[in-house]
C-alpha cells in the first residue's frame, strides 16, 4: 500500500526552487555590478595616475592659459597664411596640422610681484607679508592677421616661419619620443636597433629618465601636450635620486636634470620643477667640499662621496665641467631664495679670476686641492668649451649687470683669437687646440658651438672686438658646415683636421663618428636669428634630410660610426641630447624670432632656455616680503 502524499508538497517545492533562483539572480547581478564598479574604479585610477588632475591641484596641470611663455605655440598647427582672408580673419575652417592639433597664441600673464614695480624696473615695494603675488590669467588670443604678419615679418626684422620644415622637425621629435616611450620608458636612453634601454649611458642603468627630463621642454615648446603630460607625470611619481647609489657626473647631471627642471619651472611656474631642481642640486653639493671650492667631477648621490676621473691630469677637475654650473646654480638661488647655490659657483668664478693664466688662456685641468693647473692643454672643444659659453651667458642672464663675467669672457676670447684661431690655406676659419705651446690643427665638433658664441658676443655689446667676433663667428660656422658637406652622409665627424693636404676632414678612425650632436645646428640657429641670412636655414634643412636618411630607423634615431661611408653602420644609441638640443635648435631655426627671443632667454649648454633677469617676466625670482609695521 502506497502512503498518502500531501497536495501542498509540490507547491512548497516549486516555491523553494523559485526563491533560490531569484536569490541567485540577485546575488549574480550584485556581483556583476561590483565587478564592473571595481573595473571602473581601476580604470579611473589609472587615468588619474597617467594625467595631471586639475581638480586636485590646479598648479600641477600644464596650464597653457596662465603659464606658457610669450609667443610660444602651444598646440602646433603651422597654419599657412592662405587660411586667412585679406583682412586677417580666419576662414570658416582652419587648416589642420599633420597631427590634427590647433594653434593657440597667448598673451603673457600680467604679474604683480610682491617686491618690485614690474619685471623690468626692479624697484622696492613693501607689502603686507601675508599677501601673495597676484596673477591675472591672460586670455588666449589668436590676433587678427597673426599668420599673415608672421609670413611677411622679414621686413620688420623677424624671421619668417618655415611651416613645412618646422613640421618635419616636430614629426622627428614624435618619432624619437614615442619609440623611447615604447621600449625604454623611465630608463635613460633608447637603443633603437635593439629596441631596448641603453644601459651604457653616462647615467648607467638606473631609472633616472634622462630622456624624459632632457626632452620635456622641447615637447612643451613644440606644443606636444599629451607627450608633455606623460613626462611630467613620470617626474612627479618616479623621479628621485634618494636611492641612487651611483657615481654621477656633476656636470652632466647639472646641465640635463637641473637645467631641464629650471626651464620647465620658468615656463610653467609649476613648483614641482623647482623642488626637483633643488633636490638634484642638493645631491651635487658634496662634490664642492674641496680646499679650493672647485668641485670634483663625480659624486655618489647616496653616500656623498666625490672624486675626479682617474684619467684626468694629476687628479684634476675639468674646466668645461666645473665651469659650467653658473647659470643653473645662480638661477636656482634666485627662485628659491637660498644663496648657497650662487655662493658655490661664485667661489669657482673667483678662483678662475685670480689664478695666473698662461698667455691669458685657461688650461683644461685644475687641481681642486692645490688650486694649480694641470697639463697645459687649452681647447675651445672638449674639456674647455662650455666654460667660455657660461662667461658670456652669465652676463646675459644677469641682465648684463655681471660685468665681471663679461670682462672675463672678452679677455678669454681675445686670447683665443690671437693664440688659437687660424685660417686654412683655402680660407676656412677654425679653432685649434693648444698643447704645451704647440698648435694642433684639429677642431672638435663640440667647438662648432663657438660660431654662435662669438656672434652672440658681437651682437650684445658694441666694443672694439665686435666686428672681429662676428667675422670669426661666421667663419667658424661656415667651416663646420664644410665639415658636414664634405662627408658622403652630409653629417659632420667628431673632429676634423687641417693641413696642406686636407681641410675640415677627419683622418683618424676614432674621429669619424657622429652621435647626433647639436653644436653645428646651434650656431646655425644663433646666426640665423642675428643675420637672417637664408643660408643658415638652408644648411639646417640639409642636416634634417641627412638625419632622416642616415640616422632614422623604424624605432628611433641612431648615431653613425663613420660619416664617410655612403651606407654607414649605426651605433644603436638615441642620445638624450638629440631631443633636448638637436631637434630643439632645428625647430627654432625654422620658427619666428618671437619664439624664445634672444633678448629674453639664454640657453644653457644643453639647450635648456633660462630667462634673462630684468627682461623676462618669467624669471620668477622668489618674492621677498617685508615685515608688517605694528605702528598704528
Amino acid at each position: 500500500m502506497c502512503p498518502k502524499t500531501s497536495k501542498t508538497t509540490p507547491l512548497l517545492l516549486i516555491g523553494g526552487i523559485g526563491f533560490v533562483i531569484v536569490l541567485v539572480g540577485i546575488t549574480g547581478i550584485t556581483l556583476i555590478n561590483n565587478i564592473n564598479l571595481s573595473n571602473i574604479i581601476r580604470l579611473n585610477e589609472k587615468v588619474a595616475s597617467d594625467s595631471v588632475s586639475a581638480s586636485d591641484n590646479q598648479i600641477k596641470e600644464l596650464n597653457y592659459v596662465n603659464n606658457h611663455p610669450r609667443n610660444i605655440y602651444l598646440k602646433l598647427n603651422d597654419t599657412q597664411a592662405s587660411d586667412y582672408d585679406d583682412e586677417g580673419q580666419q576662414g570658416d575652417e582652419a587648416a589642420p596640422e599633420a597631427d590634427g592639433r590647433a594653434t593657440v597664441l597667448l598673451e603673457p600673464p600680467k604679474v604683480s610681484a610682491v617686491i618690485g614695480s614690474g619685471p623690468k624696473e626692479g624697484g622696492l615695494q613693501a607689502t603686507n607679508s601675508n599677501e601673495k603675488p597676484s596673477v591675472v590669467a591672460p586670455r588666449p588670443v589668436l590676433p587678427l592677421g597673426w599668420a599673415r604678419d608672421m609670413s611677411n615679418s622679414s621686413a620688420s626684422g623677424k624671421g619668417v616661419i618655415d611651416y613645412p620644415k618646422r613640421t618635419r622637425v616636430v614629426q622627428m621629435m614624435e618619432h624619437a619620443w614615442h619609440n623611447y616611450k615604447l621600449y625604454a620608458w623611465g630608463k635613460n636612453e633608447l637603443r633603437p636597433l635593439s629596441q631596448r634601454p641603453h644601459s651604457g649611458s653616462i647615467f648607467g642603468s638606473y631609472d633616472l629618465g634622462a630622456t624624459i627630463v632632457d626632452g620635456l621642454d622641447t615637447l612643451y615648446i613644440m606644443g606636444l601636450e599629451n607627450e608633455y603630460r606623460e613626462g611630467r607625470d613620470w617626474i612627479e611619481r618616479k623621479f628621485s635620486l634618494d636611492n641612487i647609489s651611483a657615481e654621477l657626473s656633476v656636470f652632466e647631471t647639472n646641465i640635463r636634470f637641473v637645467g631641464g627642471m629650471l626651464t620647465l619651472y620658468a615656463f610653467t611656474g609649476d613648483p614641482l620643477y623647482k623642488e626637483k631642481a633643488q633636490h638634484v642640486a642638493d645631491k651635487l653639493l658634496p662634490a664642492f667640499q674641496t680646499p679650493t671650492g672647485i668641485p670634483y667631477a663625480l659624486v655618489n648621490t647616496k653616500s656623498g662621496m666625490a672624486k675626479n676621473y682617474g684619467w684626468a691630469s694629476g687628479g684634476s677637475s675639468i674646466l668645461s665641467e666645473f665651469g659650467t654650473l653658473h647659470l643653473e646654480f645662480a638661477y636656482l638661488s634666485d627662485i628659491t631664495g637660498n644663496p648657497l647655490y650662487r655662493e658655490r659657483v661664485q667661489t669657482i668664478r673667483q678662483v678662475l679670476k685670480e689664478i695666473e693664466k698662461p698667455k691669458g688662456l685657461y688650461p683644461n685641468f685644475l687641481n681642486p686641492k692645490t688650486g694649480k693647473w694641470g697639463q697645459l692643454h687649452m681647447s675651445l672643444g672638449a674639456l674647455g668649451d662650455s666654460y667660455y659659453e657660461y662667461l658670456l651667458k652669465a652676463w646675459l642672464q644677469s641682465g648684463q649687470t655681471d660685468e665681471e663675467a663679461r670682462e672675463m669672457y672678452d679677455e678669454a676670447m681675445v686670447a683665443i683669437m690671437d693664440k688659437m684661431v687660424r685660417t686654412s690655406p683655402n680660407g676656412l676659419t677654425y679653432v685649434s687646440d693648444l698643447k704645451f705651446d704647440r698648435l694642433e690643427h684639429k677642431m672638435d665638433h663640440l667647438a662648432c658651438f663657438s660660431g654662435g658664441l662669438f656672434a652672440l658676443g658681437a651682437a650684445t655689446r658694441q666694443n672694439e672686438h665686435r666686428d672681429k667676433y662676428m667675422e670669426v663667428g661666421k667663419g667658424i660656422t661656415n667651416t663646420c658646415h664644410e665639415s658636414y658637406i664634405r662627408a658622403p652622409t652630409q653629417l659632420g665627424p667628431e673632429a676634423f683636421r687641417f693641413s696642406d693636404a686636407v681641410e675640415a676632414r677627419a683622418l683618424r678612425s676614432q674621429e669619424k663618428y657622429y652621435i647626433l650632436r647639436p653644436e653645428t645646428f646651434e650656431s646655425y640657429f644663433v646666426l640665423w636669428r642675428l643675420t637672417h641670412d637664408q643660408k643658415y636655414r638652408d644648411w639646417g634643412w640639409e642636416a634634417v634630410l641627412a638625419l632622416e636618411k642616415h640616422c632614422r630607423t623604424p624605432h628611433g634615431y641612431c648615431g653613425l660610426r663613420n660619416v664617410y661611408q655612403p651606407e654607414p653602420q649605426k651605433d644603436d644609441v638615441q642620445q638624450s641630447f638629440f631631443l633636448a638640443e638637436t631637434l630643439k635648435y632645428l625647430y627654432l631655426l625654422f620658427s619666428d624670432d618671437s619664439v624664445l627671443p634672444l633678448d629674453e632667454w639664454v640657453f644653457n649648454t644643453e639647450a635648456h632656455p633660462l630667462p634673462i633677469k630684468g627682461a623676462n617676466q618669467y624669471y620668477r625670482q622668489a618674492p621677498v616680503t617685508l615685515p608688517v609695521s605694528n605702528a598704528s
